[in-house]
């Protein structure tokens, strides 16, 4: 079986046999369920039980902030009879730093077709979000599009983007403006896509992917305000200069920075994000007042 979705504006597939249990796992992705996909996909990924032996030579390690994060290893494939040239990726995860591999996704060069296979049906659902994830960020950072960690309020017709490193308190402070903030709704908890459109207007969209919060939203906003947090023994908000702002989304980007098209297309839409979009720095603590002072900061 062959399904087709799209997340802000781009299309892919994912394909795994009819009778798969694991089909029962994928609710967050009916929200995002096309029946024919406009444009071309931006990428193919198939589900498969099993996949031979290979050969891999070392690229990347990604280096999770905490220890509950993914474990995510990047190759390329040693150069064999189905990849003369070595070129194909082989990317392979575990869902916490210290747990063996479990999940192994191979990729063309361009990441627009993979396959995925795991040890165990344990893993089966993380591995497809993340290989979905991986394979979203990478297809989609040359055209106008990031795949954010953040956490995003949609209220007054914006979308205001909280960032920050793990831990922050980034779900925390959205959890503030939907209890004291009339009018607020969460678009996404942890893993929204921001785009440039042709317009040239920033735009921020609810995905399938949104961390520990069960929030799946096919929606989208203008992006009204990007704030930066971090925890503080009081409550300051100011405005960030195009530097300072560039600093602070950067990090908050998915993206594989190894590969030059990648890494020039993140810049190139960062740049027009902090542009024309306003960017903060809130120095905070988990209250009420933090919530009042961001929002009447930030709100447009």
């Amino acid at each position: 079986m062959t399904k087709y979705y799209t997340v802000a504006g781009h299309s892919f597939s994912f394909t795994m046999p009819d009778d798969c249990p694991l089909w029962g796992g994928l609710s967050n992705y009916a929200p995002f369920e096309v029946e024919k996909p406009a444009g071309e996909l931006v990428f193919s990924l198939e589900f498969v039980y099993s996949m031979e032996r290979m050969q891999k030579v070392p690229v990347y390690v990604e280096k999770a902030e905490d220890a509950d994060q993914p474990r995510i290893e990047i190759f390329h494939r040693t150069p064999c009879e189905a990849d003369p040239e070595g070129r194909q990726w082989i990317i392979e995860m575990a869902p916490v730093q210290g747990m063996d591999i479990c999940a192994r996704l191979v990729a063309s060069p361009d990441f627009s077709s993979a396959r995925l296979a795991v040890a165990h049906s344990k893993v089966g659902e993380f591995a497809i979000n993340n290989a979905m994830m991986i394979l979203y960020a990478f297809t989609t950072a040359s055209k106008g599009t990031l795949e954010m960690h953040s956490s995003v309020i949609k209220r007054g017709g914006y979308g205001y983007m909280f960032l920050g490193k793990s831990g922050t308190g980034k779900s925390t402070h959205s959890s503030l403006w939907l209890k004291y903030l009339e009018g607020s709704e969460l678009l996404n908890d942890d893993n929204p896509i921001l785009r440039i459109g042709e317009d040239g207007v920033a735009r921020v969209y609810g995905s399938p992917w949104s961390g520990k919060t069960p929030c799946y939203k096919n929606d989208s906003a203008p992006v009204g305000a990007i704030v930066r947090l971090n925890q503080y023994p009081e409550n300051r908000i100011a405005r960030n200069s195009i530097v300072e702002a560039y600093a602070a989304v950067y990090p908050s980007c998915s993206g594989f920075r190894a590969v030059k098209e990648m890494a020039d297309g993140m810049h190139s839409t960062i740049e027009k994000v902090v542009l024309s979009v306003p960017c903060y720095t809130l120095d905070c603590l988990p209250d009420e007042a933090a919530a009042r002072l961001s929002s009447e900061t930030i709100s447009r």
